[in-house]
């Protein structure tokens, strides 16, 4: 849940990046079990606890869920998130009467954005995928999305619905890194922050004229197509932000953040 077991994520520079490619543990037309059989025989890129490394470590997480609650993923995840929340168009099949308003996706080449092909878009939310992850291919929207991040905000409940403890979700936006764990592969690309069980957590005021504005004890994610989301007790804020945009641009969050709070905004201890 903190990315230091020591999966890889795709291709890259070590023979056990190669033997991830080769397993091919994400193919959409697998199910998580066969997902795990697959990993399994694919060596640790470090020691676990040893360094930071995004992977596919949420996807494991969702093969978790399933082999201890009995259910597929995605039945216990509309049983016990999507349906208490009322997040009612959200999952990863979606009918296919939903695909007009599927968002359309851009790419920036050569300094000019161009419209991807929608059936790249829809391979990952539509039809006949099998393989339901945890960290990747739900379709949703912004008022569905934001129903999850204002339970959050509010430890855990969300009108009249508990879906996690308190302590759970104190957890989830503590920084669990040890601070041993000095490799962070992209990481502090994200500003003065630490990680919890599945979030990136703001543990300091920003350092840097240009670093993403924000207060101490937020938590957040991103997306590869520049999406972002954000809770910030402090503020008693949540913020969802569904740009659609690849490559990944972060400048897009410097922005939206400095809207947000202000270019030179530091935090309530220090603003």
């Amino acid at each position: 849940m903190r990315h230091t077991a020591g999966f890889a994520y795709g291709p890259g520079d070590t023979p056990a990046h190669d033997a991830y490619v080769k397993a091919d543990p994400m193919s959409l037309d697998i199910d998580l079990v066969e997902m795990g059989h697959r990993l399994a025989k694919v060596p640790l890129l470090f020691d676990p606890g040893a360094r930071w490394s995004y992977s596919i470590a949420v996807d494991v997480q969702a093969l978790l869920v399933e082999t201890l609650s009995g259910q597929k993923f995605a039945d216990y995840v509309r049983q016990h998130v999507f349906e208490p929340l009322g997040m009612r168009e959200t999952a990863w099949r979606q009918p296919d009467e939903r695909l007009p308003r599927l968002a359309a996706m851009y790419r920036k080449s050569e300094g000019r954005l161009a419209r991807d092909p929608d059936a790249n878009t829809r391979r990952l939310n539509f039809h006949d995928n099998r393989l339901t992850g945890g960290g990747f291919g739900l379709a949703s929207t912004l008022d569905d999305y934001m129903r999850l991040a204002r339970m959050l905000l509010n430890s855990g409940e969300f009108d009249g619905a508990r879906i996690l403890k308190p302590s759970t979700v104190k957890l989830m936006s503590t920084d669990q890194l040890d601070p041993r764990i000095t490799e962070r592969l992209f990481l502090p690309s994200k500003g003065s922050v630490g990680f919890g069980l599945d979030f990136a957590v703001r543990v300091s005021q920003p350092q840097k004229p240009g670093e993403n504005r924000g207060a101490v004890g937020e938590f957040f994610w991103d997306g590869a197509a520049s999406t972002l989301f954000w809770v910030d007790p402090a503020n008693r804020m949540a913020a969802v932000f569904f740009t659609q945009k690849m490559p990944f641009d972060g400048t897009l969050h410097h922005d939206i953040r400095a809207a947000v709070y202000g270019p030179q905004y530091l935090g309530p201890s220090g603003d």
